[in-house]
């Protein structure tokens, strides 16, 4: 989060974007996540709610073409 525009392609070339690397990113991404909302001594519904809001956009976007067609069509 404190990567300046400028220093943005730089920053990228650091990254490893080997498989290892993406899965490692993606476990790092996914503990930082359980351990800020659902590894919590007083949880709430925020955590399980943001993942429900996440599979709920995510399948909008995968139907959204089929969706697109029907909302122009007249029935009748």
């Amino acid at each position: 989060m404190d990567v300046k525009l400028g220093q943005l392609g730089s920053w990228l070339a650091m990254r490893d974007f080997t498989p290892g690397g993406i899965m490692g990113a993606v476990r790092r991404g996914y503990d930082r996540y359980y351990n800020k909302y659902i590894n919590v001594r007083k949880g709430g519904l925020g955590g399980i709610s943001m993942v429900l809001a996440g599979y709920i956009v995510l399948s909008y976007m995968w139907s959204y073409s089929h969706v697109k067609h029907d909302r122009r069509r007249k029935y009748h």
